[in-house]
């Protein structure tokens, strides 16, 4: 693919002096360290990586399965961290990556790279405050925040350290709560890191807030135990490292406004930069609830030792305003009494805000300060989002507003009010990329063949046609930042190594979660690959269908997302080629399983968004106010997207072969169907069923 319309060519990096290494010399000795073989896309990226750093520019870069994306990247950000003296800051969207690269691929160019640099590199992990053990909290030293869990307050309040943010939430092993807190006490004594992903087993969330704090509940150069602090000394070290490795909520935290909660920078490098506008989206969506509204009003209670009414009071008027609310945007803001009521629920934490505030004329550093700190983050937390969503209609037009209602996890139902930015490039392009050189990178970057998309999702490219850029005070628009795109292929044969086949002959998609006519094309597909199949699909009820109906229709295991957990649904389906894995979202993106266990993907329709989902179509309709086609922009773009993620599933390996079967037929005969495709791997593509079921028994015998 030819360089964005940015750039005509991409710009080369300067000549290494004479003991300079260059980053050919020391990515081909990283490669061999590992054993691996020289690959051409690998070393065309970190050239390109190189070449972006020493100009300062922004840089897209494709790099599809099996290019070695993390050593064509971090080989180049050692060099220059080392020689330039510029730390650089790198950031992965899931646990296992963020593993991999701090406990295997980092290191590993570390050391290799070390006697060929003047110094030793050195590397860092960072993650959010409530990631690490409070020692001070494990000591009794602050209060137990008893019965607070991610349920009680809703579903955003712990978005931090949720595992679809990069958090390390686990199941637990089937202990008691106090079994757990046990446990978590003794392993605070040894671990020496206090990193929740150390721990194994691993806790509930309920148990690890037993022994932890945020951010905004530490009470800082008071604590008694501050030279023992964690996150203290994980930030400390992160301050004196050349390369620290972080994850996407960190910068989401970043982008909203609160940048010191990473080290100084001169680099970023964004992995799975795909997500990086909904990791930042989530982190910067806030909720509010009678149950939110109870937790802190029970806290300064306790702790501040404040009456509560009028905060209790308006509370409560909230609620009763909240059952008659419909569910769903509203476009025009909250209605006047509903904006009212929480106007109200503003005042009164503002007022106990002041009450709460820590006395900064002592130094106790003991419980009682503990639960104050405790009780004034979370009246903190409450004024600042009934502000945001009391805010008048015409100041709060880059906020998107609404209310959704659901059951905790004792079914209580919940009504919840939601704010959410309308668009969070302008946030990501002040505070994550002006001023530094970032490298943005994914196996899945360049939708419909054109990087623009992400460029303007992220604010590198401003357009009259594109999403707003955000709230910025005087609405101006800024010129485009400097950037490239580079797609530097796979060694992978797409066109020889897999199908990609349109059921055309098919009705398109309707209401109901399956028609007989789809079950009656996965029956004869999966028939066809003996099994190994990976059904994705869109919606749980769309899964739940088929699984029930293959189960008695084919004589295959059929596993069912949410049967058990994820990795272990799918180390099953990696080890016996006639299973099949079905489930949604969590499949789309991640599963590894090379070989012919996959060897037949399931597509059960495009992945559009939700009508009704309230961020996504408020983009759309500030896209078309602004003359563009906010279908195009909004939900093609994220379909294009988890289209590419979703089939990128099939081919993991130079020996794998398959099928991807799409049942939806607007993927061929809709004027939109180009788009989404030119998005996929280039498979060899066909609407010939015969061929393909002809293709998968060929498969299935070799």
């Amino acid at each position: 693919m030819p360089p964005t319309e940015a750039a005509s060519t991409t710009p080369k990096p300067r000549t290494a002096g004479t003991d300079e290494p260059t980053v050919d010399d020391l990515l081909d000795l990283a490669v061999g360290v590992l054993g691996g073989s020289r690959r051409d896309g690998q070393h065309q990226m970190a050239l390109a990586v190189t070449a972006a750093l020493e100009t300062g520019d922004h840089l897209l870069v494709q790099a599809g399965t099996g290019t070695g994306k993390s050593l064509g990247y971090l080989v180049p950000a050692v060099r220059h961290a080392v020689l330039e003296d510029e730390r650089v800051v790198v950031s992965t969207a899931t646990l296992a990556l963020q593993r991999q690269v701090i406990t295997r691929d980092l290191p590993l160019v570390a050391d290799a790279l070390a006697p060929r640099l003047p110094r030793a590199p050195k590397i860092a992990l960072l993650k959010g405050w409530h990631n690490y053990v409070c020692i001070n909290k494990v000591s009794g030293g602050y209060p137990e925040d008893e019965g607070a869990t991610l349920f009680d307050l809703g579903e955003n309040a712990g978005a931090a350290e949720h595992p679809a943010l990069g958090g390390t939430d686990r199941p637990g092993t089937g202990e008691s709560l106090g079994a757990q807190v046990v446990r978590l006490r003794e392993w605070a004594e040894e671990t020496e890191s206090g990193d929740r992903d150390d721990l194994v087993p691993g806790v509930t969330d309920r148990a690890w807030r037993q022994v932890s704090v945020t951010s905004l509940e530490c009470i800082g150069g008071k604590c008694p135990m501050l030279t023992e602090c964690f996150p203290e000394r994980a930030r400390g070290l992160a301050r004196e490292a050349d390369v620290v490795v972080t994850n996407h909520a960190m910068l989401g935290i970043a982008a909203s406004g609160s940048p010191n909660v990473l080290p100084e920078h001169d680099v970023l490098v964004v992995d799975e930069a795909h997500e990086l506008t909904d990791r930042v989206t989530a982190q910067a969506t806030a909720e509010l609830s009678l149950a939110t509204i109870e937790h802190a009003a029970r806290l300064a209670r306790r702790h501040g030792g404040v009456p509560t009414t009028d905060l209790d009071s308006a509370g409560q008027a909230l609620a009763t305003f909240l059952v008659t609310m419909p569910e769903g945007r509203f476009p025009r803001g909250l209605p006047d009494e509903a904006r009212a009521a929480v106007a109200a629920v503003r005042d009164a934490s503002r007022t106990l805000l002041s009450v709460l505030k820590p006395d900064t004329t002592t130094a106790k550093g003991g419980g009682a300060e503990g639960g104050l700190k405790m009780a004034a983050s979370a009246m903190l937390m409450l004024f600042e989002v009934a502000e945001r969503m009391a805010a008048d209609p015409d100041d709060n037009k880059h906020t998107v507003l609404w209310c959704a209602r659901s059951e905790d996890r004792r079914g209580t139902p919940m009504t919840r009010l939601h704010a959410a930015p309308l668009a969070v490039n302008g946030l990501i392009r002040t505070h994550l990329l002006s001023g530094r050189s970032a490298v943005l990178t994914s196996a899945t970057l360049a939708l419909g063949g054109s990087f623009d998309p992400v460029a303007r999702a992220v604010g590198l490219e401003v357009r009259a046609d594109a999403e707003p850029v955000g709230p910025a005070a005087d609405g101006a628009r800024p010129a485009a930042l400097t950037w490239h795109g580079l797609d530097v292929g796979s060694p992978f044969d797409y066109r020889k190594q897999g199908i990609c086949y349109v059921a055309k002959h098919l009705p398109p998609p309707g209401r109901e979660p399956a028609t007989e006519a789809q079950l009656d094309e996965i029956q004869a597909l999966i028939t066809a690959a003996g099994g190994r199949t990976l059904g994705l699909f869109s919606s749980r009820r769309a899964a739940n269908a088929v699984a029930e109906a293959m189960r008695e229709r084919l004589d295959v295991p059929i596993l069912l997302q949410g049967d058990d957990q994820l990795p272990t649904l799918v180390a099953q389906f990696a080890a016996d080629e006639p299973t099949c894995l079905f489930g949604t979202l969590s499949l789309w993106q991640g599963v590894d399983v090379p070989g012919p266990s996959c060897s037949l993907v399931i597509i059960d329709r495009i992945p559009f968004p939700r009508p009704d989902d309230p961020v996504r179509s408020a983009r759309s309709d500030a896209v078309g106010s602004a003359g563009g086609n906010g279908f195009m922009a909004v939900s093609a773009t994220h379909a294009a997207l988890l289209l590419a993620q979703g089939a990128g599933r099939l081919i993991r390996g130079t020996q794998d072969r398959g099928v991807v079967a799409v049942l939806d037929p607007r993927l061929r005969t809709a004027r939109y169907g180009d788009f989404l495709a030119r998005s996929m791997p280039d498979f060899w593509p066909t609407t010939d069923r015969a061929a393909v079921v002809s293709a998968l028994e060929r498969l299935r015998g070799a």
